[in-house]
């Protein structure tokens, strides 16, 4: 069994020892090996330190994907410092509240950071200091256990909550995946979505400095741009949504060859329909791994076996460090194809829980309550043990007392000619409780007569949306998924 580095300090000293001029980041405008990355984040602790930031400080991040980004983070978890990614996409109150929250000492941003009511650091300021400090190790005893990265979820309904994990959350999935996907110094991985987000922290750096290998940083998410990286820096594994699979697999001046060095391709299980899965196979020649995951475990609870064939509708089976078990409304487990909550805990020691909410006791206990996560998301082991997510647990429709899935019903609606991209949500209904309705991005062959009947050759009669919205685009965050907030609203 692969053990867990001791801390972020150290999760490069095996890739230093074995080749320290092995290639070990690459971003828009730089290429590091493992010296240089190990050099930059002893300048950026000692640049931090030089700042007032001290440890169990939180230092906040609003930067693009790039190797700013990267080395501020290592810096960061080297003085001990809690970090906390902010989307740069976010609305300046949306920032505000996630600094305000956390209570952020320092943010480091690209751009005018306006009035966030905290220290800011723009992105030359922080070039300037990190240049200015002694590339020597900063004499810091870090405890790997407290806090060290505070993981903010999407935040579709309220306020995000904010989900902390010690460096040892943030080290252990990347020593399971390595070890079970059999990753070496020939894994060239690379990354799409934002930095800031603290699961791509854990699936970047952490994970493949443990491999040897190198994480490629990219700063573009449309087809083109990730197909140009792709090609260029010969990238072995990559992890995408599945509105960004779709669009290469459809977009014409993408051609196969491309795609050619990837050995392996990820996406969110439960929200890759099968009709994207097929096409993107068959253009490419490679199938799509289905992951689960989520900011509380942190990242990828489970995930296809290297070389299993897929089974439709699933998300894949839990890494062997993770117990997952399906409760009951009585909390009692439920056999194999029975439909309950996810619980996640540990199956070995190099798992361990998350270390709460960040200042929320009550909604901590709650979700940690009997020593595993609840995670909130609704699901079915199978007899093989493939995980299949049916949807979240509080988007739940109940109409008329009878419980209506909503993801099942997108799976569904997103087979149905002219549908691009949709979400399925209950409004208030009198006599029934709630009234399953759909909005909708479409084509130009898009027929709502044409959709409603497919809807009712693959659903019962009360799972098949009653009113179907056609909008230009739907809301969605930084990793892609569809922000339902104020979409009642339209109906």
């Amino acid at each position: 069994m692969r053990p867990v580095p001791p801390s972020v300090a150290r999760v490069l000293d095996g890739a230093l020892a074995a080749d320290p001029d092995a290639e070990a980041l690459v971003t828009r405008t730089r290429r590091l090996s493992y010296a240089e990355l190990d050099a930059q984040a002893d300048r950026a602790a000692r640049a931090l330190r030089e700042l007032g930031v001290r440890t169990g400080d939180r230092v906040a991040a609003c930067l693009p994907n790039d190797a700013d980004v990267v080395i501020a983070f290592h810096g960061a978890l080297r003085l001990g410092a809690v970090w906390v990614g902010v989307n740069r996409a976010l609305a300046a109150p949306e920032k505000r509240y996630l600094l305000s929250d956390s209570g952020s000492t320092l943010l480091l941003c690209d751009d005018d950071a306006g009035d966030l009511g905290v220290r800011a650091l723009d992105l030359a300021d922080w070039r300037a200091a990190v240049d200015a400090a002694e590339a020597r190790p900063i004499a810091v005893d870090v405890d790997p256990l407290a806090p060290a990265g505070i993981a903010y979820t999407s935040g579709t309904t309220g306020h995000p909550k904010g989900a902390v994990h010690s460096q040892h959350n943030l080290l252990a999935p990347g020593t399971v995946l390595v070890e079970t996907r059999g990753y070496g110094a020939s894994l060239r991985k690379g990354d799409c979505f934002p930095f800031t987000i603290l699961n791509m922290a854990v699936l970047t750096t952490l994970l493949v400095s443990q491999a040897g290998g190198c994480s490629i940083v990219m700063d573009r998410m449309d087809a083109e741009g990730v197909a140009e990286w792709i090609r260029t820096e010969r990238v072995t594994t990559w992890n995408g949504p599945p509105a960004l699979l779709h669009s290469l697999a459809s977009t014409n001046s993408v051609s196969p060859t491309d795609l050619a060095s990837l050995e392996e391709v990820w996406t969110g299980g439960a929200d890759c329909p099968e009709a994207i899965r097929d096409a993107f196979e068959q253009k490419f020649g490679l199938p799509v791994v289905a992951t689960y995951g989520l900011s509380e475990a942190p990242t990828v609870v489970t995930i296809d076996p290297r070389g299993g064939a897929h089974v439709p509708g699933s998300s894949g089976r839990p890494l062997p460090h993770l117990a997952v078990r399906i409760a009951g409304d009585d909390g009692a487990s439920l056999p194999a194809g029975d439909t309950g909550e996810v619980c996640v805990a540990s199956a070995d020691d190099r798992y361990r829980l998350m270390l709460g909410y960040w200042g929320r006791p009550d909604v901590s206990a709650e979700a940690l309550a009997g020593g595993e996560l609840h995670t909130g998301d609704v699901g079915f082991l199978a007899a093989d043990g493939y995980l299949h997510v049916r949807d979240r647990k509080h988007l739940v429709i109940i109409r008329g007392g009878a419980n209506v899935y909503p993801a099942e019903v997108e799976r569904v609606l997103a087979t149905a000619p002219g549908v691009v991209a949709c979400a399925v949500l209950g409004v208030p209904d009198d006599r029934l409780g709630e009234r399953v309705v759909a909005a909708v991005e479409t084509s130009a062959n898009y027929d709502e007569d044409a959709v409603r009947t497919h809807c009712e050759a693959n659903l019962a009669k009360y799972k098949v949306p009653e009113r179907f919205v056609v909008v230009d685009a739907l809301p969605r965050n930084a990793m892609g998924k569809i922000v339902r907030t104020g979409l009642a609203a339209q109906w």
